[in-house]
């Protein structure tokens, strides 16, 4: 019979393409992970893996056996499920949770003391993670939830095994000093404001600059004088009064005294999304996070885009996105 832990070690290294990186992901050594698929080979007496550069590529009959094993996987989790729905729902045990870092700062550090205080018996482990990789966590089994944040605009794609629901919709705002001249200015902030001031902005590449760009759209080229990733260096250089910063509500850590933040008439947007297996739909752990989450004060009036499917008792669902008001609030 095939074991579920050689099996795991498959799916982690063909998503993955090394035994390297998938031992790091399952926390086993890169040999451990190669014994695994060796007595994985010897179970169905054929190889399941084949060299290809550094890495390894599938064989047809590997496919076929990751092609196969979701189902295993999601009947696996159907049984915990179910053994968690006798003792009464009650949330309990270790929910893995990946996020990325102001999703964590923003969301799930605010409601963590209440869900301890809450359920005594349930304890989050949070990993940061890139939302590409969080959600390969959670495809792969090694995180119970994601959160996720969209790219310019565009939601992260999903499988078919897996549901979101929107918890959460993230703002810019301009931040200045307060004796800057857009800190007098009547807000919200449009572009005719924001023409000829000079900006410390976060990198190319990022979703920050992307917003930024977004918010010059068909303006004049900004006077950007210094790229900085890290939102409490932009703003120390804002504090100066020489520069102003378009930051995001989540990333925004506590404004020093002197320094104001500014609505934009058109904010830049980001959706935060809670993503989690089908197969794992029941759990008492993720419907009491996703609940918290959707409770949360910096929920709001954003939340209620849920995939529609197999409801739950929450207005959690899987399947198509819809809208619907509510009693969970917002949250992204």
């Amino acid at each position: 019979m095939i074991e579920v832990g050689a099996l795991r070690a498959l799916r982690s290294v063909a998503a993955l393409g090394t035994l390297a990186r998938a031992a790091d992901e399952l926390g086993f050594t890169a040999s451990a992970v190669s014994q695994q698929i060796k007595r994985l080979e010897r179970q169905i007496g054929m190889p399941v893996l084949a060299p290809a550069g550094r890495g390894v590529v599938l064989t047809p009959a590997g496919q076929a056996v990751v092609d196969s094993s979701l189902e295993v996987f999601q009947a696996l989790e159907r049984c915990a499920e179910a053994a968690q729905s006798v003792a009464e729902g009650a949330p309990r045990g270790i929910l893995r949770v990946a996020a990325f870092s102001t999703g964590i700062r923003g969301l799930l550090a605010p409601v963590h003391p209440h869900l301890l205080m809450r359920y005594p018996d349930l304890r989050l482990h949070i990993t940061e993670q890139d939302p590409d990789q969080a959600l390969h966590s959670v495809e792969a089994g090694t995180a119970d939830l994601a959160l996720l944040h969209d790219a310019d605009g565009l939601p992260v794609p999903l499988s078919p095994a897996l549901s979101r629901c929107l918890v959460h919709t993230d703002l810019g705002d301009v931040v200045m000093a307060g004796t800057h001249p857009l800190a007098r200015a009547e807000p919200p902030l449009d572009g005719v404001d924001l023409a000829g001031h000079a900006w410390v902005t976060s990198p190319p590449g990022t979703v920050c600059h992307q917003w930024f760009r977004r918010v010059f759209a068909g303006l004049p080229e900004p006077d950007v004088r210094h790229l900085v990733d890290d939102f409490s260096t932009q703003l120390s250089l804002v504090a100066s009064g020489e520069v102003v910063a378009l930051i995001p509500r989540l990333a925004r850590p506590p404004l020093a005294e002197g320094l104001v933040a500014r609505p934009l008439r058109r904010p830049p947007t980001r959706e935060v999304h809670a993503a989690w297996r089908r197969s794992a739909e029941a759990s008492p752990a993720i419907r009491a996070v996703l609940a918290e989450l959707l409770a949360a004060p910096s929920a709001g009036e954003h939340a209620g885009h849920v995939d529609e499917g197999a409801g739950d008792a929450h207005g959690v669902v899987g399947g198509e996105e819809r809208q619907r008001g509510g009693d969970l609030g917002e949250a992204r």
